[in-house]
């Protein structure tokens, strides 16, 4: 490939990036969270336990360790999230799913579901199971 190829590709990505950012962002904004709130609250709703540690939850989110305590701490604050602290590590601090939390994510998983569907409108069904893979190769 070129080295023009990547960079447009590059660019590209950025783009879309930034259009999952605003669209999605702004439908689950009728739920009181962003996207990386919702992030978070998938990890979580996906852990069987629906805990993780903080160090766990800033890997699969994409934030560094900081990142994820200062996001936490609003979400514990209006009760979406709490804190636990781990019975076999006292350094190590839990992040758990509430009761709240729970139903937030359960009401905003569909309008998430609702606002992917339009984001990518206008792909068909194979161009989307291709582009799907091509993600997968690069992550």
């Amino acid at each position: 490939m070129s080295k023009n190829i990547e960079s447009g590709l590059v660019v590209n990505v950025i783009s879309i990036h930034n259009k999952i950012q605003k669209r999605i962002g702004g439908a689950l904004s009728a739920h009181g969270i962003g996207l990386t709130e919702y992030l978070v609250l998938n990890q979580l709703y996906a852990t069987p336990t629906q805990k993780m540690r903080r160090s766990d939850l800033a890997e699969r989110i994409g934030l560094s360790p900081s990142g994820v305590t200062r996001l936490i701490n609003p979400m514990e604050k209006i009760g979406l999230v709490a804190k636990e602290d781990n019975p076999r590590d006292a350094r190590v601090s839990l992040v758990t799913l509430s009761a709240a939390g729970k139903q937030v994510y359960e009401e905003a998983k569909v309008t998430f579901a609702h606002a992917s569907v339009a984001l990518f409108e206008p792909f068909e069904t194979n161009q989307l199971s291709v582009f799907s893979e091509l993600l997968k190769i690069v992550s």
